[in-house]
């Protein structure tokens, strides 16, 4: 008896504390006892939904770069190369370079149609106030090289709102341009030998959490309106908002970064690619107070009527915990569509949602064709969660009868260890959720009386343990989500 007393011991203890090989095992076995699900693979009861207004769109993109190289390859070798102590930079963090960082740019400008330029940061630390890059650009850190942002906001100027936001996301009004910020530029690269970029954002957390802050906080970076943009292999640090938001672009690669934050910094997402295309995050680790990747394209009527969806969009081996919120988030600000995205080979860890999908009458738009698969999960709270209740809105004059449309959403090959809760899905009266698939989904440590939460939702399972609610139990098809 002791015997089995202690067998049944140390198999519970890999439940409760497990370890890595464990979790291998584990998700493998899953894995293997299943064909890995895609749209392409499914035989569905219902066709993919007409968007109006969206006849343009093609929802069956063939969108799947093999690796983020497959949209932006090797680093370009640039005709001038220089250093940020040929403008007069000094690297003792005291002193600001906003001069010296802004000289170089606009002289290295002058070679973005003559082979390009690059700027090199030397080992040190260098404190700075915002400054734009330009077209055919690299920045690239070495290593020891750590860019400090300015705690002075005049430093961060005030520019205008997106049109997709109608003001700023905080604040009416305009908002704090980002520390490096770009506006239709082409071919830019930041990149380095893991240097680091600190935005210092402490001074505008406290703004936020005491309100006193007058204007919507900068991103650490952000460009606009621009293409064929990398961003690799540095380590991102302490945003005073939003850390990486590329909005308005196409072809952006964001691959090998390291992004962190105190865990109860206000609105510190990882990555937030904004009404952008052809997009591959990959290979990333982030500790953030806010959603490790935040998927978006625009906010209530403002997005609607500029109607610039997210669309084309890759994100993988991305690992990280966010004890507020999700590993990958698909709005709320998600007016202008979403569509054609794949999640895969992640693990969350001691957050607050592993995958969340998030609207509300108002936002209007859509979101469609989205593949989830392979996550891992550990103590994360709600391991999936659809719905609504976002509830913010830029002005009165949102529209109540915008309603969201959300349909074809394929979860597969999911292991949860230790969630708190089983997944909700809420949908909206009068718009329900609809198309969603469920297949080879393992959510253990649950307590014996969870259940999903469903409501406006229809869909079907495969192999989902425990048992979800009836809504989604197959509805009498054989071949739904088989």
């Amino acid at each position: 008896m002791e015997s089995e007393k202690s067998n049944y011991g140390a198999i519970m203890v890999y439940f409760t504390k497990p370890s890595w090989a464990f979790l291998v095992l584990l998700f493998t076995v899953i894995a293997i006892l299943s064909l890995q699900i895609s749209p392409k693979a499914i035989i569905l009861p219902f066709p993919l939904f007409p968007v109006p207004g969206s006849s343009e769109l093609n929802f069956e993109s063939d969108f799947d770069p093999g690796s983020c190289a497959a949209i932006f390859g090797e680093l370009p070798e640039r005709k001038l190369v220089m250093s940020l102590k040929d403008f007069g930079g000094v690297g003792n963090g005291k002193t600001s370079n906003t001069a010296a960082f802004r000289k170089a740019l606009d002289y290295m400008q002058r070679f973005s149609e003559k082979g390009g330029a690059q700027l090199n940061v030397p080992q040190g630390k260098w404190l700075t106030g915002s400054f734009n890059l330009t077209s055919n650009f690299t920045l690239f850190l070495e290593q020891g090289a750590v860019i400090l942002g300015s705690q002075d906001s005049e430093e961060w100027p005030i520019v205008e709102p997106l049109p997709s936001y109608g003001r700023g996301r905080e604040r009416l009004g305009g908002r704090h341009i980002s520390l490096i910020h770009g506006d239709g530029l082409t071919n830019v690269v930041i990149t380095g030998n893991n240097g680091t970029i600190d935005g210092q954002g402490r001074i505008w957390w406290e703004l936020w959490w005491n309100r006193t802050l007058n204007h919507t906080r900068g991103h650490l970076v952000e460009l606009m309106n621009s293409n064929n943009i990398l961003i690799s292999n540095l380590t991102f640090r302490n945003s005073p908002f939003w850390t990486i938001h590329p909005v308005y672009c196409s072809n952006v690669v964001v691959k090998g970064m390291t992004i962190l934050a105190p865990l109860n910094a206000p609105n510190t997402d990882g990555i937030d690619p904004d009404s952008s295309t052809n997009v591959c995050i990959e290979d990333c680790y982030i500790e953030s107070g806010d959603d490790l990747v935040a998927i978006k394209s625009g906010w209530d009527q403002y997005g609607i009527k500029m109607a610039r969806p997210s669309s084309n969009i890759k994100v993988r081996r991305i690992s990280g915990t966010t004890p507020t919120c999700s590993g990958v988030g698909i709005g709320s600000e998600m007016s202008g569509g979403i569509f054609n995205v794949t999640i895969e080979n992640m693990h969350v860890w001691n957050s607050a949602a592993g995958v969340r999908i998030k609207t509300d009458k108002g936002r209007g738009g859509y979101i469609a064709n989205i593949t989830i698969r392979n996550i891992m999960m550990e103590r994360v709270k709600i391991p999936i969660r659809l719905s609504r209740g976002s509830n913010d809105h830029p002005d009165d004059r949102w529209d109540p009868k915008a309603i969201p449309k959300i349909r074809g959403i394929f979860i597969s090959n999911i292991v949860s260890l230790n969630s708190t809760k089983a997944p909700v899905l809420a949908g909206i009266r009068g718009a329900s959720f609809e198309g969603l698939c469920f297949k080879n989904v393992t959510l253990l440590g649950l307590s014996p009386n969870a259940a999903w939460h469903c409501e406006f939702v229809s869909g079907c399972t495969n192999a989902v343990f425990p048992l979800p609610c009836p809504h989604l139990q197959n509805n009498g098809s054989s071949t739904c989500c088989s």
